[in-house]
């Protein structure tokens, strides 16, 4: 096998670096300790510029003729995610006898907007699928400064102030700018997208392994309390329950449809994985009690650990469908 080719393989190796960075998180903090929530918004800016380098602007346009999709993984996101948020809230505070402001950082976890890596695990498991994964994560971000105020209020009683510029700068700093930045490099250069083509695997893979691990770094002494593992298995049961739900309910809406398994993988990213970082900042700057942010803060990477998990299982299970096919 060529370099060449290795270096377009290598995202199959995502979740093996995964485990590896939440790994070393747990074992020596400091490693990615320096990885500040400064550095967050250009890495997945990053993520996005790689998708918009692989994709086309007619990609987007099809995705805005797919209306009921859209809506579809909405519902997901702001109105099951939410509903198993507060079930594992009830959970937490009535059934463990957590704090309550653990019960409030799991409902802020299922609150927030979906994550800006659900697009790219699947652009890594259905490529062609990814342009409406990054419609329906934009809808989402947009709409979560109005939306998750409104949820918080309704589920926990907490009112936070809405900064809709704010917002909307993150939305285009992170989202908008990137992947136009890769459409156009894609349109107008495409013999220097040729040439990094390539590389952006490798670095996308690293980027993404960081940004996992390093929350996990700054919280490593919580999760290895009682407190912490508690959460822990909380966390990782509403993720599964998530993504198992988006599944389901894409399934069940579009059973008739020629590319309803690709839609099932698309939506269960959109509702299994949120913008935990999103609701970790939320977390610091609204709630006084800091055992509110420590759901978010292990949310960061069991819901990119297991997402990049669910891309490995299917992108293999893809590959051995074709096998068989053929």
């Amino acid at each position: 096998m060529s370099i060449l080719e290795i270096l377009k393989q290598s995202n199959s190796y995502l979740p093996h670096v995964l485990i590896a960075s939440i790994l070393l998180a747990l074992i020596y903090p400091p490693s990615l300790t320096w990885f500040t929530s400064r550095y967050y918004a250009p890495a997945l800016g990053f993520l996005m510029f790689a998708v918009g380098v692989n994709s086309n602007e007619n990609d987007f346009l099809e995705a805005f003729k797919r209306p009921a999709e859209i809506v579809t993984g909405y519902f997901g996101q702001f109105a099951v995610k939410p509903l198993l948020g507060y079930l594992f809230c009830m959970i937490a505070v009535t059934v463990l006898s957590l704090p309550t402001t653990v019960g409030a950082g799991i409902v802020l976890v299922a609150c927030v907007s979906g994550a800006q890596l659900s697009s790219y695990a699947t652009f890594l498991t259905d490529p062609q699928m990814a342009p409406l994964s990054i419609v329906m994560t934009s809808l989402s971000t947009a709409s979560a400064v109005f939306v998750t105020p409104l949820l918080l209020l309704l589920l926990i009683g907490k009112k936070l102030p809405i900064d809709v510029r704010g917002m909307v700068y993150s939305i285009t700093q992170i989202v908008v700018v990137p992947i136009a930045a890769g459409l156009l490099l894609n349109r107008f250069y495409p013999r220097i997208c040729n040439v990094i083509r390539p590389f952006l695997p490798p670095l996308s893979v690293l980027v993404a392994s960081i940004c996992a691990g390093a929350p996990l770094a700054f919280n490593v002494e919580t999760m290895k309390s009682p407190l912490g593992v508690a959460i822990l298995l909380l966390v990782v049961a509403f993720h599964l329950s998530s993504f198992i739900a988006g599944y389901i309910l894409s399934g069940f809406v579009f059973r008739d449809s020629l590319d309803v398994k690709a839609l099932q993988r698309t939506i269960s990213f959109e509702t299994g994985m949120q913008s935990s970082l999103l609701a970790l900042a939320l977390a610091n700057k609204f709630f006084e009690d800091p055992k509110v942010a420590i759901p978010p803060a292990i949310s960061t990477s069991i819901m990119s650990l297991m997402g990049f998990v669910l891309v490995l299982i299917w992108t293999r299970r893809g590959k051995r469908d074709i096998k068989h096919s053929s």
